[in-house]
């Protein structure tokens, strides 16, 4: 039996890591080469409706300790997203991720995504710099509601829920997706942030505000999957700042059953295969037949 097998509703991977939205899932060529690299399934950038050219740059700072980037959701549209989704859907599991400013779009959407082949989707209801999308729609309890709801009722894939830290009833929103018939919580997409540079006095990003990813934000990122744990029923995929086995097997311990890698792509494009061997290596040693086995055992 493979140790690092794991479900999320429905859906089996045959290894734990995914790759997160945005990163290396632009193409089909990309996503293919992460299912090759190690990821149990990858995360499509998100997709709106219509094509999107994004913010102006300057869109991305590298930190000491991560990431700031405020890229506006640019993209080709559901459309002009056909052609990628076929050529990455033929070489393992692809989730697509959608985002939208309605439930009736996000359903429109979602059923695309479903004839694209997606094994399910992500709604984003958490990007923290894209005006009238995101977390705008994600911080509102009865909206989830209603999107969730619509989603469900619209595609027959798994339906997962991207939340946003950037509030203080994420628990709440949390157990809305859960009545709402949602499959999975995903947690946690970047914490709104800003850089100013001294010199011009001005900030950074053409946004002004941004998304911090990276290391820095993994405790947060942890704490929150913590919380969810001991308060929903669904599955719950964690993300933010993993860069090893060890950040891995943290979110693991506070309750996910799987989880994704973003940032630490960027540096190293072989993440997954280490990820994999270090987790193996660990669970082997300290006696974890299984994800399953190993998912909450720091609330024991």
């Amino acid at each position: 039996m493979n140790p690092l097998e794991t479900y999320i509703g429905p859906l089996k991977l045959k290894n734990p890591g995914m790759a997160a939205s945005g990163i290396m899932d632009e193409t089909g060529d990309s996503m293919v080469r992460m299912l090759n690299s190690g990821a149990g399934a990858v995360v499509t950038k998100s997709i709106g409706s219509v094509k999107r050219s994004g913010h102006m740059n300057p869109s991305f700072i590298e930190l000491p300790y991560g990431y700031v980037n405020a890229m506006g959701l640019p993209g080709p549209g559901i459309n002009g997203f056909k052609e990628e989704m076929e050529t990455a859907t033929k070489a393992g599991m692809i989730i697509g991720s959608i985002f939208a400013s309605s439930a009736a779009e996000f359903a429109e959407l979602a059923k695309k995504m479903e004839i694209y082949g997606a094994s399910a989707v992500e709604l984003n209801l958490s990007c923290p710099h894209a005006e009238g999308y995101g977390m705008e729609v994600g911080t509102d309890a009865d909206i989830v509601h209603k999107i969730v709801s619509e989603v469900k009722d619209s595609v027959r894939i798994p339906v997962f829920a991207k939340l946003t830290p950037n509030t203080h009833i994420l628990t709440k929103i949390g157990k809305t997706v859960q009545e709402a018939g949602g499959d999975a919580v995903v947690a946690i997409n970047t914490l709104k942030a800003m850089v100013i540079s001294p010199e011009f006095a001005r900030p950074v990003l053409s946004n002004r505000f941004g998304g911090l990813s990276g290391p820095a934000i993994k405790p947060v990122g942890v704490r929150a999957v913590y919380d969810l744990y001991r308060e929903l029923d669904i599955p719950l995929i964690g993300v933010g700042g993993i860069c090893s086995w060890s950040d891995a097997a943290e979110y693991i311990m506070a309750g996910a059953s799987a989880f994704q890698v973003g940032s630490a792509v960027v540096s190293d494009i072989n993440i997954f295969e280490q990820i994999n061997n270090g987790l193996t290596r660990f669970m082997k040693e300290f006696g974890y037949s299984s994800i399953k086995k190993m998912a909450g055992a720091a609330h024991e």
